[in-house]
């Protein structure tokens, strides 16, 4: 069993930044995923960024390439989610999610077996 929870979110001006926390806990694989995912209102929930664990690889989705980095710092089970030049419309609940069977990660949500409960972040204009 995996428990996540987030932190971080809050409101900021366009070309602000914010750092996402997920906090993890339980058992995890050798090799697993670890991904931030956003669900704005009325939108499917999509992912932003995940990283491979044990092979450190990470993708990104275009609409954030060059402004979010993802990042965990294994030794205190923590994931990370770095958001520069924000923009309104990354205005968007943001979600930890986790998955432990599978070492290449997915941007479908459903690969996905574990959810923090997300952190809002808002970007105004």
């Amino acid at each position: 069993q995996v428990q996540l929870a987030e932190s971080g979110g809050g409101s900021v001006q366009a070309g602000g930044s914010l750092r996402l926390s997920c906090a993890a806990a339980g058992y995890f694989a050798r090799r697993y995923c670890m991904g931030w995912f956003r669900q704005a209102p009325g939108k499917e929930r999509e992912r932003v960024a995940s990283i491979s664990v044990g092979y450190s690889t990470t993708y990104y989705d275009d609409s954030v390439k060059g402004r979010f980095t993802i990042s965990q710092d294994n030794a205190k089970n923590m994931l990370y989610l770095r958001m520069n030049s924000l923009k309104p419309e990354d205005t968007a609940v943001y979600y930890c999610a986790a998955d432990n069977d599978h070492s290449f990660c997915s941007s479908e949500p459903a690969q996905y077996k574990y959810w923090g409960q997300g952190t809002q972040v808002t970007v105004s204009s």
